[in-house]
């Protein structure tokens, strides 16, 4: 079970990596010289068995481990997030817009109207910035997503009470 994980996590890690390279070539002027975009470009080669997940502090067990950049530090990152079973968000927003990739488990969300919207793995959703919602990990199974970001990860309390 725990090597379909792994092999899960990076199949579509690789899938959502390719995705960003693919947005990225399609900005890129034409006239840009091969080896220019090559020079500024780093490899990234991250087998499962080689990520380094840490707890993110004050989280109550979320779980990160970082592909580019810090999510708990400065500037743009892309990350392996891990929520436990069960665990649960208050009431927040994110000051940009958070693209994720739910890889196990089953994510939710619970935006304005008040839907719980489930997240099985294999799906994506895109939350754009301030966009008040709650969200966590369903009972059963640790959730593991994939985000990125342009900036530092951030979770910005509302006062609306807990559901």
């Amino acid at each position: 079970m725990k090597n379909n994980v792994h092999r899960l996590i990076g199949a579509l890690a690789l899938a959502a990596v390719a995705g960003l390279t693919a947005s990225a070539w399609a900005t890129t002027p034409a006239k840009k010289e091969a080896g220019k975009a090559a020079a500024s470009e780093a490899l990234v080669s991250l087998p499962a068995k080689d990520l380094k997940w840490r707890e993110v502090p004050g989280t109550g067990g979320v779980r990160a481990a970082n592909v580019r950049g810090d999510i708990i530090g400065k500037g743009p990152y892309e990350a392996f997030v891990e929520f436990p079973a069960g665990a649960n968000n208050p009431h927040h927003f994110h000051t940009q817009a958070l693209p994720t990739v739910v890889l196990s488990g089953v994510f939710y969300a619970i935006f304005e109207d008040g839907k719980k919207v489930q997240y099985p793995a294999g799906s994506y959703y895109y939350i754009p910035g301030k966009l008040p919602h709650f969200s966590g990990c369903e009972p059963g199974a640790n959730c593991v997503l994939f985000q990125y970001q342009n900036d530092h990860f951030d979770l910005v309390p509302t006062p609306v009470a807990n559901k």
